[in-house]
C-alpha cells in the first residue's frame, strides 16, 4: 500500500468513526484568527471564554483590537492563559495588518499563499501552526495544519521518520492528498480528536479507529 493510500485509509477510518468535526469555530475571519493565536498552549474552552469577553465588550473587530489599550486587551483574554504574551502577539498581528494592508483582511485575498505564509511567519509570535491555521481556516487556502497530534499519529503509524520536522510533516500530507481545502480541514480536526482521545503520549489503542492498522505504541512519540 502506498503512502497516499495509507493516508486516505486513515482519513476514512477516522471520518467513519467520528463524522464531521465542524472546524474551525468562528463567525468571522477576525474571530478565527484571534482564536488561532489564543489557542497556543491552552485548550479551546479557555479560548472561548476569552473570545466571549471580547464579544461582550464589542472588541472583536480589527479596529477595536488594534486600538484598545494593551493592558485592557490582556485582561479581556486572561482566560486563555499567558494573556500578556498573547495580547502582544495579537497586537503584533494587527500592527502588521494595518501597516501593510490598511487594516483590511479582505486585502489579503489576492496575496499569493506562499507570500502570505512568509509574511505571517514574519510577525513576532506567529509560528507555523498558527500561520497555517489562519491560512486554512480564515482564508480557505490549501495548507495542511500540523501539530503534536499529527506528528505522534503519523510517526506511530510509521508514515514518516521520527526526526521529521514541521515542514516535512506538512509536505507528507500536501504531497499525498488531493489539494482539497475541506479535506485538509476535516483531516486535521480528526487527527486532533484521535490524538486527544486515543493517541496520547501514553497510547490508548483499544477502541481507537486506527487500532487494526500496523502501528507502534512507543511513548516517546
Amino acid at each position: 500500500m502506498t503512502t497516499q493510500q495509507r493516508l486516505i485509509e486513515i482519513y476514512q477510518l477516522l471520518y467513519d468513526a467520528f463524522g464531521p468535526q465542524h472546524w474551525w469555530p468562528g463567525d468571522t475571519r477576525i474571530e478565527i484568527i484571534t482564536g488561532a493565536i489564543l489557542t497556543q498552549n491552552t485548550n479551546w474552552s479557555n479560548v472561548e471564554k476569552a473570545i466571549n469577553n471580547l464579544k461582550a465588550t464589542e472588541c472583536l473587530s480589527e479596529e477595536k483590537l488594534h486600538s484598545v489599550e494593551l493592558s485592557q486587551l490582556a485582561e479581556l483574554i486572561r482566560p486563555a492563559g499567558y494573556y500578556n504574551i498573547k495580547a502582544k502577539r495579537l497586537r503584533n498581528f494587527l500592527d502588521w495588518l494595518f501597516e501593510n494592508y490598511d487594516g483590511e483582511l479582505s486585502n489579503l485575498e489576492t496575496v499569493n499563499t506562499g507570500q502570505f505564509r512568509e509574511e505571517l511567519l514574519s510577525v513576532k509570535g506567529i509560528g507555523r501552526e498558527t500561520a497555517d491555521s489562519i491560512l486554512l481556516y480564515a482564508f480557505n487556502r490549501p495548507v495542511f495544519v500540523v501539530d503534536a497530534y499529527t506528528a505522534r499519529i503519523t510517526m506511530r503509524h510509521k508514515l514518516i521518520e521520527l526526526d521529521a520536522d514541521y515542514e516535512q510533516l506538512r509536505y507528507l500530507f500536501e504531497s499525498n492528498l488531493p489539494e482539497d481545502i475541506q479535506l485538509f480541514n476535516e483531516y486535521h480536526a480528526l487527527l486532533v480528536r484521535t490524538g486527544k482521545e486515543f493517541c496520547r503520549p501514553k497510547a490508548k489503542c483499544p477502541s481507537c479507529p486506527l487500532e487494526k492498522l500496523p502501528h507502534t505504541t512507543e511513548t516517546e512519540y
